[in-house]
């Protein structure tokens, strides 16, 4: 496997990193649990970041490097399952796009509203429709990191429109979605907590010297850096035991690290002043998203090993 950038990947970074530039720090004096900006939804919407995997020389794997890059940001943005997912779906399938397993009761969904499109992956089936208002009710105060709604209606009783995809495929891609997703919050987290410990000194010196912090820190790097490679090998590959590895690597790593980089901060770690929060309390919930690391675990080892 190829490790290197094409020079269109790098182009489009390039692009996608000019792009984010203004949003690549938390408003002062904001505590929101989760940050969101139409504008910079916007702007990635016009500039075609979200559409690239419909470009068959782009694909996949580019999709996945923008949504890691787009998760590093402190605002929330609806990326991973328009990016990777909705090219399998269509572009008549309109967007924020919301991914739901169904038959699994009501549930917070990320990123749901109003307008949405609500995907309902089914056991034998895939279907869509478009949620109304009075389908979803908006929870103002979660603590999940994203803007988050609980979709008020069964999935299948919804009349939603049949999708000419296999549940497989869906599932496949949902899962290097989240892998990729976590990659960039995982990143962004540790960077975070880095920078904090270097700066910020005990005994006369940084925290970062003492050699217990290294070592967590330099585990929760060979974490974030497996993630990602393993969520670029799932867009490669498209193979459903890479897919399943991933997100499984993604949600244990996640559910590893995201204890040490609060303790690391201290009492300002379980404030609301340091951004740390707002991209490790979207970690956790992406750790129960698809039923968590068992069921990641049994769709790699069935993947794998049959």
């Amino acid at each position: 496997m190829d490790l290197s950038l094409t020079a269109d990947q790098t182009a489009i970074l390039d692009a996608v990193d000019a792009l984010a530039k203004p949003y690549a720090a938390p408003p002062t004096h904001d505590i929101s649990f989760a940050l969101t900006s139409d504008a910079l939804d916007r702007e990635l919407v016009e500039g075609g970041f979200l559409d690239i995997a419909f470009d068959p020389d782009l694909g996949t794997v580019s999709a996945a490097i923008i949504v890691e890059r787009l998760a590093r940001l402190p605002f929330a943005v609806e990326a991973a399952a328009s990016a990777l997912i909705r090219p399998l779906l269509g572009d008549h399938v309109p967007r924020p796009l919301c991914v739901v397993e169904a038959g699994k009761g009501k549930r917070p969904v990320r990123f749901l509203r109003p307008g949405a499109a609500v995907v309902a992956v089914g056991e034998a089936d895939v279907s869509w429709f478009v949620v109304a208002a009075d389908q979803v009710r908006i929870e103002e105060t979660s603590l999940y990191g994203y803007p988050v709604a609980t979709l008020l209606v069964d999935p299948e009783a919804a009349g939603g429109t049949a999708l000419d995809v296999s549940r497989g495929d869906v599932m496949t891609r949902w899962r290097i979605a989240l892998a990729a997703e976590a990659a960039g919050l995982l990143a962004a987290a540790l960077d975070s907590t880095a920078t904090y410990v270097t700066d910020r000194q005990q005994f006369g010196r940084p925290i970062a010297t003492f050699q217990a912090v290294r070592h967590r820190l330099a585990e929760a790097q060979v974490r974030a850096n497996g993630v990602y490679w393993l969520a670029l090998k799932a867009a490669a590959t498209l193979d459903p035991g890479d897919a399943a590895l991933a997100a499984l690597h993604a949600q244990q790593s996640a559910r590893s690290v995201v204890y040490d980089f609060h303790q690391f901060l201290g009492a300002m770690g379980m404030t609301l002043e340091h951004p740390l929060h707002l991209w490790t309390y979207r970690l956790k919930a992406l750790i129960g998203e698809l039923g968590g690391r068992g069921v990641q675990g049994i769709a790699a080892a069935t993947a794998i090993w049959g």
